[in-house]
């Protein structure tokens, strides 16, 4: 064990401030390996010859591969201040943390070396070797970088006592790490040397296990150590599964490592069978770099004492011996949320092209997105574990009632959502897979961690979260997004509000125990009832509009009619009478409303 923690602490601000430059860096420093094999993949390294300018110019021209290029360097000009802050902090203010001034040094000096194997790139027209080693040192940048973000981590939370190899976790997290370094270094080496298309098979080169020529032997030992980087990343998560307990990090970290390394071979045989093409490169690159992210954060986690900062201690934990129940892990999807979430999605690709798209890429769709919302439902509930608790409506749920583990619930969600965007990323296309993503870090990130209880018009803007899927299915069928999958997109948002303000008017005591500033426990159920008919009137008209812009006919015309004739009648009930009853009517109904026009467009595009 090697001490780490002086006696005394930095100020929090200091401490607070390392923690965002560090994780900033981190990140900026992943985003810029991810661009930089864009650049590669894509043989835009000479987008620009020259350097630090493009063609003698601060702007680049209109071109693809300089456009590229120049977001490379720009971002590699963030990145470098970043890295620099990080380490005159360490100097500055953390000079007791030996550690932590040692990694941020070192990342330091390999970025200066870095700085000049950039230049060497450029200036003597990208040589395979210098493009391979510009790589591996770039990784051990961001290695370095993630390791001084978990420390600073760890000292944000006043935990940071000592970092060790002396334990089997440690040990075999380091033998991985080492492993998953050389799969991306000679992940490098194939393709700068042009190795990327000399084994035409997969798992095989060829049809043969060592194919003879030069290029085709160094993609295979590649293959050979992804394989062998894939056994010793399973068999971590297996031991950090047996160790969850004490060191529940480390288990997410490698759990998320687990799946990203699948989807690297994944990603690696369709890139083979498909010809290469220029997505499927770049998907190939940015998974390998999540890869190394991942690996890093897991030695790091393990490295460190044991028992690690964790923040579900109000919950109710331990409760159940082995693994959980499958109706408990069902329990975290919400199940009836992600059914009507695939009826609007299904509705929408539809309607994009006019008739039935397809069963594969209706089947492939509907699954990427139940992950995708089920994944985001699970992280939701481990956020809001402590209101749903509070909260008669939902303390029956897993994590409340403890049948199942807080450290589980987020390995569980994190799985979810990362296999969604692969699904769809391989079996659909990159832009649903990226909507789908877009709505889960929307959901997660945006709704669930900020505006959820910071605001009265979380719902309102939350609302965008849940009107995402309509734009995933027309993406799915189409590839691309016209004004109908908007106009869609509106209908739900403007829904969710008068929907979801329903519930809590009869729910309003709950809400209020919990701590949640919903609209009807800050401003009253007047206010409430009246902004619930606003909303509505709103939705209705929409509705009613989509024919004029090519979504549905005469048909779903009558159809929005009566269903919204209905709804208005349930708002203005509200509005004027007040009471659960009526709430608990229009909240009711309102699902059904939302079913039924989705499912009236549907309809109509088939039929008539």
């Amino acid at each position: 064990m090697h001490p780490i923690e002086p006696t005394s602490q930095p100020t929090p601000g200091i401490a607070r401030l390392f923690l965002w430059v560090s994780t900033g860096a981190a990140i900026a420093t992943f985003l810029l390996i991810v661009v930089g094999g864009v650049v590669r993949v894509t043989g835009s390294g000479l987008g620009c010859p020259d350097w630090p300018l493009c063609y003698g110019q601060l702007i680049p021209p209109l071109q693809f591969e300089a456009l590229i290029e120049y977001s490379h360097r720009l971002l590699a000009s963030l990145t470098s201040p970043l890295i620099l802050a990080v380490a005159v902090i360490a100097w500055l203010r953390l000079r007791a943390w030996r550690w932590i001034v040692g990694l941020a040094s070192l990342s330091l000096s390999l970025l200066a070396v870095q700085v000049v194997l950039g230049a060497i790139t450029v200036l003597t027209e990208t040589p395979p070797t210098i493009v391979a080693v510009h790589l591996a040192v770039a990784l051990l940048i961001l290695g370095l970088q993630l390791a001084v973000a978990v420390l600073a981590f760890r000292l944000r939370g006043g935990s940071l006592s000592g970092f060790s190899l002396n334990h089997r976790l440690a040990r075999l997290a380091a033998a991985t790490a080492v492993a998953t370094y050389l799969l991306l270094v000679s992940g490098a080496l194939v393709t700068s040397a042009g190795a990327s298309a000399s084994c035409a098979g997969w798992p095989l080169c060829d049809g043969v296990v060592w194919p003879g020529g030069a290029l085709g032997q160094i993609h295979m030992l590649h293959r050979l150590v992804a394989a062998t980087t894939g056994f010793l990343i399973l068999g971590l998560t297996y031991l950090t599964w047996r160790r969850r307990a004490d060191q529940p990090l480390t288990f997410i970290a490698a759990s998320v490592t687990s799946v990203l390394l699948l989807a690297q071979v994944t990603v690696g045989a369709f890139n083979v069978l498909r010809g290469f093409p220029p997505v499927l490169n770049g998907l190939h690159v940015a998974t390998a770099s999540a890869v190394w992210g991942g690996i890093v954060l897991t030695l790091a986690l393990a490295a460190l004492d044991p028992g690690q900062a964790w923040v579900a201690d109000d919950v109710p934990e331990g409760k159940r011996a082995g693994p959980p129940t499958l109706g408990a892990l069902i329990a975290l999807t919400k199940p009836i949320i992600v059914l009507l979430l695939l009826v609007t999605t299904l509705a929408a690709m539809i309607v994009a092209v006019g008739g039935w798209p397809g069963t594969g890429v209706v089947l492939w769709t509907m699954l990427g997105g139940a992950l995708a919302a089920g994944g985001a439902s699970a992280l939701n509930q481990y956020i809001d574990r402590r209101e749903d608790r509070a909260m008669v409506r939902t303390s029956g749920r897993p994590l409340p009632t403890g049948s199942i583990e807080a450290v589980e619930v987020v390995a569980f969600g994190l799985v979810l959502c990362l296999v969604s965007f692969y699904l769809l990323a391989l079996f659909v296309n990159l832009l649903s897979a990226l909507l789908a993503l877009a709505g889960m870090v929307y959901y997660v990130g945006l709704y669930s961690l900020g505006l959820k209880r910071l605001t009265t018009h979380n719902i309102v803007i939350g609302g965008g979260a849940g009107a995402v899927p309509p734009l995933v299915g027309w993406a799915a069928a189409t590839g691309q997004l016209t004004a109908g999958a908007f106009f869609l997109f509106a209908v739900i948002f403007f829904w969710t509000p008068p929907h979801f303000w329903a519930l809590a008017l009869v729910r309003r005591q709950d809400y209020a125990r919990a701590g949640v500033p919903m609209l009807p426990v800050i401003y009253g159920e007047a206010q409430t009832r009246r902004e619930i008919l606003l909303y509505t009137i709103q939705v209705v008209a929409l509705t009613v509009l989509l024919p004029v812009a090519s979504v549905g006919g005469w048909a779903f015309l009558l159809a929005a009619i009566a269903l919204g004739g209905v709804l208005l009648v349930q708002a203005w009930r509200l509005w004027r009478g007040g009471g659960n009853y009526n709430a608990w009517r229009m909240y009711r109904y309102s699902s059904v409303y939302l079913a039924l026009i989705f499912a009236a467009l549907v309809v109509d595009t088939l039929v008539f």
